[in-house]
């Protein structure tokens, strides 16, 4: 008589096949399978299901007055206002800081530059461009990072690569994944290279046409066998949700309809404000390449691919544009004039509403993926910041930042922090802090501090 032995299922179990003759790779979500009875902790080791940070950035800060209703002092409860109503149903999930500080200790403020710099490293730069120290996310990743495939993944829907806001110095900063279809293949593409062939990578093409699934069918059914009922229901929900990913994505690669309207001009020698608006990517561009980013990056966190990541919505100098309008939301913030019977500039607080949108949507999709007993933004800390205030006078003092997500139960949420002139680097150490960062101060000059925020600290 022979006994069948149920086969242990690993944490970081993942199906590995081939596809148009390269290795893909697909790893898998957390399932009940690995996790304890209450669906919170590793059943195999006891630790806890992993705490994963992220960054989001947007360009030109807020409306002031008309973003988030101010307060007096810190209490319980946001007051969500037009530009921000889409995070209104994520309120149980938020935190909001304002009225914190950004000194710059004598130096200039390098506009669309300075704030983020100083907020995200804890130094003001002495000069533009200037990274004078790490930023967090990376102090974060040093902490926690280690054993992912990934150390951190960096992605912009801004289309421009140096949009990003990670950095060991001025002379190491991130490069972002600026294209869905190269994620979908660097996530899903080969763990190593063909000693044959150095060079030789899946292509993007036959990934989509055919699917990752294609290339790992056997293993998984195999693999779905050993699963109980709301196991396999759940991997049919992943399996789900990366087939519409690559269908958004093969649209991508069809070539488009022939428009002889089209024309492509000369590369002027000097750029002009009319030149800006002509490379700037138009928003609903930027909005669609950001949800299919964001799928694609909850993927690769909810299979323990990355701990680390940030995402760009907009760039600093937010070179985006309206269809049919000619200026960008930068040019826009300087030079729109006031509407003097809404109290703002109606074509800049719409680009402010749909970065507040943008935000919504990502922590949106950060939700909608089951993780043990709740869902993966439940087991994420993210910052979200810009680099100003109010964009129209480059105010840095005041910078509107967020924490979302539960940090696997280590922050409380629904907080609105007023920061009484504090310095802004309260909230980097607080989110360092609760995500196990042996800091007991952070910053520089003016900007140091050892003191957290402990009204959202669990």
């Amino acid at each position: 008589m022979s006994v069948l032995l149920p086969r242990t299922i690993h944490r970081r179990e993942v199906l590995r096949g081939t596809l148009g003759g390269a290795a893909v790779t697909m790893s898998l979500p957390f399932l009940d399978c690995v996790l304890n009875t209450n669906g919170t902790a590793i059943a195999a080791t006891g630790q806890p299901i992993p705490v994963r940070f992220g960054t989001w950035y947007w360009g030109m800060g807020h409306t002031p007055g008309h973003a988030i209703q101010d307060k007096g002092a810190t209490a319980k409860g946001i007051g969500f206002l037009e530009e921000c109503q889409a995070l209104k149903p994520y309120e149980a999930y938020l935190n909001f800081f304002n009225g914190f500080a950004m000194p710059l200790d004598g130096h200039s403020n390098y506009t669309h530059f300075s704030g983020w710099c100083a907020s995200r490293t804890g130094t003001a730069p002495a000069k533009t461009n200037e990274i004078p120290a790490p930023t967090f996310d990376l102090l974060i990743a040093d902490a926690i990072g280690r054993g992912s495939r990934f150390e951190t993944l960096n992605v912009t829907a801004s289309g421009m690569p140096r949009a990003c806001y990670s950095a060991r110095s001025t002379d190491s900063r991130g490069n972002a994944e600026v294209s869905p279809v190269s994620l979908y293949a660097r996530i899903f593409g080969p763990e190593f290279v063909d000693p044959n062939k150095a060079d030789f990578k899946p292509d993007p093409r036959v990934m989509l046409e055919k699917s990752v699934l294609s290339g790992v069918a056997e293993q998984s059914k195999d693999y779905v066998k050993t699963l109980g009922a709301a196991d396999k229901a759940r991997l049919d929900e992943y399996f789900t949700s990366v087939r519409q990913v690559e269908n958004q994505l093969a649209l991508q690669l069809e070539k488009p309809a022939a428009n002889d309207a089209c024309r492509v001009p000369p590369n002027p020698a000097q750029e002009t404000k009319q030149d800006e608006a002509r490379v700037a990517r138009d928003m609903d561009h930027v909005v669609e390449t950001h949800n299919v980013m964001s799928k694609l990056l909850a993927m690769a966190v909810a299979c323990n691919q990355t701990k680390v990541f940030n995402m760009v919505f907009t760039d600093d100098f937010a070179n985006v544009r309206r269809a049919g309008e000619t200026y960008t939301h930068h040019l826009l913030t300087h030079e729109e004039a006031i509407d003097t019977k809404l109290g703002y500039q109606p074509l800049t607080f719409w680009f402010n509403q749909q970065c507040s949108n943008g935000f919504a949507k990502y922590l949106d999709t950060l939700s909608s993926i089951k993780e043990g007993a709740g869902n993966l933004l439940d087991n994420c800390l993210i910052f979200a910041g810009s680099e100003t205030n109010y964009a129209r006078v480059h105010t840095i003092d005041g910078v509107p930042l967020w924490l979302a997500g539960k940090a696997g139960g280590r922050m409380k949420t629904g907080y609105h922090v007023v920061g009484g002139a504090d310095p802004v680097t309260r909230v980097p150490l607080t989110a360092m802090k609760i995500m196990g960062v042996p800091l007991q101060n952070w910053g520089t000059r003016s900007l140091q501090t050892s003191k957290v925020v402990s009204d959202v600290m669990a």
